[in-house]
């Protein structure tokens, strides 16, 4: 009877899963080593097993450092450049200290340091202004051509989202449109023309308040023309 397929899933019993990587390391190091002499070519192995024992194969003719060199050297990659830009920093800072001193050091790092603080502040204050200037608050300050431009900006932003929502609206439309005619019922309104209706009550009611005016005694011919807000109809 032929032995059964194992199935490929993480072994929940310690020593089975210690066991079967003792055999599976012994047979992947075998196959590094007939590469090696049949097929002359350069294989590197590096294993830690979960209890982090090292296990390692190179090829004869080449060291580990060799291996590493010839890695970078085909994929363009420098695996080492974080270990010597902190090395590069060290070596620099100690030179500073060597041409100025320890106290003097200190003294200039934590000019650095305070100037960098300064720098970060004053664009968190930007950014917190400019985040309230959007808000409609903080605008006494500011002059003709900014209240113009921030104006712009949000013109700008406002048609980005109204060109993103009715591009959704279309799109739903329309497939609400072909799931009609597979059911071959009918729908009485669509999603866009519900959200027309509901912007154009909302405009409407945005300028009312907007152009609002008080009523004097003297005009009742306003008050009782007929021509108050809610004789107003949408066609």
């Amino acid at each position: 009877m032929g032995r059964g397929k194992i199935k490929i899933e993480r072994i929940e019993n310690s020593t089975n899963r210690q066991v079967t990587y003792s055999k599976r390391r012994s047979g992947i190091m075998k196959k590094a080593h007939e590469l090696t002499v049949l097929c002359e070519a350069e294989v590197s192995l590096i294993m830690f097993s979960s209890t982090g024992k090292l296990s390692e194969f190179i090829s004869p003719k080449i060291t580990t450092k060799q291996m590493f060199d010839k890695y970078q050297q085909v994929t363009g990659t420098n695996l080492w450049n974080s270990h010597y830009e902190v090395i590069d920093y060290l070596i620099c800072r100690l030179r500073e200290i060597d041409r100025f001193g320890v106290d003097e050091f200190v003294l200039i790092n934590s000019q650095r340091m305070q100037e960098n603080l300064n720098k970060l502040e004053g664009t968190n204050r930007k950014i917190r202004r400019e985040i309230r200037h959007r808000i409609g608050e903080d605008l006494n300050d500011l002059s003709i051509d900014q209240l113009r431009s921030l104006e712009q900006e949000m013109e700008n932003s406002l048609r980005t989202v109204r060109e993103r929502k009715y591009h959704l609206i279309g799109s739903k439309t329309e497939t609400y449109r072909k799931k009609e005619g597979r059911l071959g019922g009918s729908y009485s309104m669509t999603i866009a023309e519900e959200d027309y209706q509901q912007s154009a009550f909302h405009q409407l009611n945005e300028g009312s308040h907007a152009y609002s005016f008080r009523l004097q005694p003297s005009q009742p011919n306003l008050q009782d023309g007929g021509y108050g807000l809610h004789d107003l109809r949408l066609a």
